[in-house]
């Protein structure tokens, strides 16, 4: 299974995935000069959020235990039986946002002009996610499951270090704790 990776560290708040997100996915032209003039605007399925000093890139995360599966009403959302991907149908969704709700990190969104929900599905029917394809620092990247959760157990590792001056025992119990509450 492939997931987009976020490196915090790299972004530095350009919203260039965001951009083509919206132009690629909720566009009709799939062009930024057709996209701005379409009615209503694109909207892009992948957010950055925060300040110029801190930005975060929001996606979803394709949770294997996802609560947004079970709330939706209509059957919209389903996860694909090959990619494991949490997919929604644009076509089944009744823009009832329910998923919006149960979403645990809060990276379905509203789109009432068109009265749908959206999310990400990493580019699913594509060849690559446009966003991590157009991201100039590398801060967005696919990588498979295991390189993921290295990657994470990498990153866990550097901030309960800087948390406890590098204490390994002190950072441990950090990693424990994130490690129980699954993310």
């Amino acid at each position: 299974m492939k997931v987009i990776a976020v490196h915090l560290d790299r972004c530095t708040g350009c919203k260039t995935c965001e951009l083509y997100c919206a132009t690629e996915r909720g566009s009709n032209g799939k062009t930024l000069l057709q996209a701005v003039h379409e009615s209503p605007l694109p909207q892009s399925r992948v957010r950055v959020e925060g300040s110029n000093s801190v930005p975060v890139t929001l996606q979803c995360r394709q949770c294997l235990q996802a609560p947004c599966l079970d709330a939706c009403l209509s059957g919209a959302l389903i996860r694909d039986p090959d990619a494991k991907t949490v997919v929604l149908q644009e076509n089944n969704c009744i823009g009832c946002w329910t998923c919006t709700l149960f979403c645990p990190y809060g990276v379905i969104y509203p789109w009432p002009e068109r009265k749908v929900a959206l999310k990400c599905d990493q580019c699913l029917y594509m060849e690559h996610p446009v966003c991590a394809d157009v991201c100039p620092t590398q801060a967005l990247e696919l990588v498979d499951l295991d390189q993921y959760q290295d990657i994470i157990r990498s990153k866990r590792r550097e901030t309960a270090d800087s948390l406890h001056g590098g204490k390994a025992q002190s950072g441990k119990l950090l990693l424990d704790l994130v490690q129980e509450t699954g993310n």
